[in-house]
């Protein structure tokens, strides 16, 4: 039984509050999250739901004791019946139906014994409803949410997002899936009902009395907390029965770190309809899909002419790259902090799609999906000088922009002009210009810029990052990789679907990816952080601030 710090959390929950009170009073709600706890009058909602988060027992496995959990309970107050999804026996949170354009409030209740909030990841809305940490709140308060879901058609989702315990709340169920229908989804007459599947994966490690164990050793925070039992939907080898037709299946990457490179053993290639939070312009084939934390994807999967009985099984297929060289041979040879039968980049499977049902009646794929508005450098107006995320190190913890998180701070580059468009370069900074660790701990270069050597604090670092960017989605304009890494690069680099908007993009050690976004609609302060969840609680965040 993990035994929590209260009074250390709660002390640093009103710290960070207070420094961000003293430096940006005017965004703040009367300088207190825990005072947003009236609806506000002339507020309409279309949608209002009743939301806690509480301590609960649920039976993942089939025998043996029930699970000790932290769970999202949801009850509809107003609105649509189909807006809450029950996922019955489940830690999951409630799936949640929104349609594009209804006002939505929520009365967030904390029934945990520690600080908590949600963050609603994937929809664009203000500040004061974003989950930001400034806004956590304490047992027994409450939190208010109002905001117009200004969203296309797509998927998101929500979690804790209290600093510091965003990691092991996640992990111990705090999350939910969000599905946005709009005008030019319906027209499509996509798969509904129940052939709209959910596929959340999450890995988990559970003792022999089927309880959640999760480490706070800092290798595992280093390098991001892996579980040797994948979860689909809640519940471990996941079996769907599925009708010989095609199905809207809409995959999240629910793990605290582990990156899944999702496809079918034959060869069979995935198409996918949709990335992160909106649907793509067409249908695109990939021979598999990269799915890093935080990151959906919706997929077309067609079992039409599957004779009955049959099966198929998704996997996460093998790949390399995206931890420190040195972690993935301790890896291979079963060693240290890494001895775990699921290694990161080995092959597992995730789930099983049995054909239970012939019928003669399918949806056919469209060959255009909905209009889609692709942003180019003549849409910013930096081109020549991108705002920076730089992917560092200090001390033994992973730093951006050569900071860690302060509740306070906001840098020169991270202020940014409500109704501008931006470019931003994401790359890794390896102490070479002055973003970095300094003190011997970086990468060494040759004089043709190929990497010589590598410092303890480079090869701790040289991973890969999910990095998320609250807000506005983004597009992705370009990667490219170094050529010390471009071997590792190709086992990765066919997954990567970066024509559709986007809120999280996986960079590889070595690369460096431009993307393209809009800060649009709401002042603020909006956070940028690693979604490897135990990176984000060692302070690999910041925020940008529209104004």
């Amino acid at each position: 039984m993990t035994i929590t710090n209260t009074s250390r959390r709660q002390f640093l929950q009103h710290t960070v509050l207070g420094a961000a009170a003293a430096t940006f009073p005017g965004m703040l709600l009367a300088g207190s999250g825990s005072l947003k706890n009236q609806a506000t009058p002339g507020f309409k909602p279309d949608v209002e739901l009743e939301f806690t988060a509480q301590n609960a027992q649920v039976a993942i496995f089939g025998s043996g004791p029930a699970t000790r959990v932290q769970r999202f309970q949801a009850r509809l107050l107003k609105g649509p019946q189909q807006t809450l999804q029950q996922l019955p026996d489940n830690y999951l949170g409630p799936v949640l139906n929104l349609q594009q354009g209804q006002k939505v409030r929520v009365f967030f209740s904390n029934a945990l014994d520690e600080p908590t909030i949600i963050h609603w990841h994937g929809l664009h809305v203000p500040q004061s409803s974003d989950g930001h940490p400034m806004y956590t709140i304490q047992p027994g308060e409450r939190y208010v949410y109002e905001f117009e879901v200004l969203n296309r058609a797509g998927t998101s989702l929500y979690h804790s997002h209290a600093h510091d315990l965003t990691a092991e709340q996640v992990y111990r169920g705090l999350a939910g899936l969000i599905k946005v229908s709009d005008a030019d989804e319906r027209q499509l007459a996509l798969p509904s009902g129940e052939f709209d599947l959910p596929l959340v994966i999450q890995d988990r490690r559970f003792d022999a009395r089927n309880q959640l164990q999760y480490l706070h050793m800092m290798p595992e925070r280093m390098m991001g907390f892996l579980g040797d039992t994948i979860l689909v939907n809640g519940k471990p080898n996941a079996e769907f029965q599925v009708k010989s037709r095609a199905y809207r299946v809409r995959a999240l990457n629910g793990s605290n770190s582990r990156i899944y490179k999702l496809g079918w053993e034959d060869g069979t290639p995935l198409t996918i309809i949709g990335t992160d939070a909106c649907l793509l312009a067409k249908p695109e084939t990939r021979p598999y899909l990269m799915l890093a934390p935080g990151e959906r994807a919706e997929l077309w999967l067609d079992f039409s002419g599957r004779a009955v009985g049959s099966k198929l099984v998704m996997y996460s297929l093998p790949f390399s790259g995206t931890l420190p060289r040195m972690m993935e041979n301790m890896g291979r040879h079963g060693g240290g902090m890494m001895h775990n039968r699921l290694l990161t980049g080995s092959k597992f499977p995730i789930a099983t799609f049995k054909i239970s049902e012939k019928v003669g009646d399918s949806p056919k794929l469209p060959t255009q999906l909905v209009p889609f508005q692709r942003l180019s450098e003549k849409d910013v107006n930096n081109v020549g000088k991108p705002l920076p995320i730089a992917i560092g190190m200090q001390r033994m913890r992973f730093t951006l922009n050569g900071k860690t998180f302060s509740m306070g701070q906001v840098l020169a580059s991270e202020r940014v002009a409500l109704g501008s468009i931006k470019k931003i370069r994401i790359y890794h900074d390896h102490g070479m210009s002055g973003h970095g660790s300094g003190m011997g701990m970086g990468m060494r270069h040759g004089g043709d810029g190929r990497h010589q050597g590598m410092g303890m604090g480079g090869a701790m670092m040289d991973m890969a990052h999910p990095i998320h960017l609250h807000g506005q989605q983004f597009q992705i304009l370009r990667r490219k990789v170094d050529d010390v890494h471009r071997e590792s690069y190709a086992t990765v680099k066919d997954g990567f679907v970066d024509s559709g908007w986007k809120d999280t993009v996986l960079v590889m050690p070595g690369e460096e990816v431009e993307i393209i976004k809009p800060f649009q609609d709401y002042k603020g302060l909006f956070l940028y952080h690693c979604h490897n969840l135990e990176h984000e609680d060692l302070g690999m965040m910041r925020q940008f601030l529209i104004e």
